[in-house]
C-alpha cells in the first residue's frame, strides 16, 4: 500500500477530519496480510533501532495523537513493545500536574525528548495544549497562535539536533469509537 500518497498530510495542507472518511483509502490488506507485513516490518525496525543506538548521532520522536479509543495504546504495545527497551521509551502526557502547570506548556515535553540513539514515543503530546484549548475555547485564539509558533520553534530545535519527528493521527469514526468504548466496558 502506498501510504505516503494516501495518508501523508503535507505542510499547509488543509484537512477536516469531521468530513474525511476514517475508512482506509483504496485497497486495504486483510487482517492476516497486515499482521504478516507488520511482523516483517518489526524485524526491520529492530535492526534499524540497533543501528540508531550504535551510531548515537540521531534520535527519533514518534508522536501519536488520536481521540479516546483511537488505538494509541495498541500501536505502542504492538509496534514499539517488541523493541529493545534500552533504546525505546514511551512518554504519556495527561493533564499537567501542578508543578508542570507552573511552567511553560513545553517544559514537560522537552524533558521527554529523545537523547541521541533513542526512540521516544509520545502518547499524546505538546499538541494537546492547543487542541483541547481550541476545541473547548479555554483560551483566546491569539494565545493559541503564539503556541503554534512555539511548537514550530520547538520542533525546529529538535530537528536541528538530529531528531527525526514522525507524527501520526489515528483517525477512527465516531461509530468505531463507541464500539471500542462498549468493548472496554465489557472487559471490565
Amino acid at each position: 500500500m502506498d501510504f505516503d500518497k494516501k495518508y501523508l498530510v503535507k505542510p499547509n495542507q488543509k484537512i477536516k477530519l469531521t468530513s474525511d472518511d476514517a475508512e482506509p483509502k483504496g485497497e486495504a490488506p486483510n487482517k492476516e496480510a497486515a499482521l504478516a507485513q507488520t511482523a516483517q516490518n518489526l524485524e526491520k525496525l529492530k535492526v534499524l533501532q540497533e543501528a540508531l543506538w550504535a551510531e548515537h548521532k540521531q534520535s527519533v520522536l514518534v508522536v501519536l495523537q488520536a481521540i479516546d479509543g483511537g488505538g494509541k495504546d495498541g500501536v505502542i504495545e504492538n509496534i514499539f513493545g517488541p523493541l529493545n527497551s534500552a533504546g525505546c521509551r514511551i512518554a504519556s502526557f495527561k493533564v499537567p500536574t501542578p508543578i508542570e502547570a507552573d511552567h511553560d506548556f513545553l517544559w514537560r515535553v522537552h524533558a521527554q525528548a529523545p537523547a541521541k540513539g533513542e526512540i521516544v514515543v509520545f502518547n499524546r503530546s505538546h499538541y494537546e495544549q492547543v487542541l483541547v484549548v481550541r476545541v473547548h475555547g479555554f483560551e483566546p485564539e491569539e494565545i493559541n497562535k503564539t503556541r503554534y509558533e512555539q511548537i514550530n520553534e520547538f520542533e525546529r530545535l529538535l530537528t536541528s539536533n538530529n531528531t527525526h519527528i514522525l507524527k501520526f493521527f489515528l483517525h477512527i469514526s465516531k461509530d468505531e469509537q463507541l464500539e471500542r468504548f462498549g468493548a472496554r466496558l465489557e472487559d471490565e
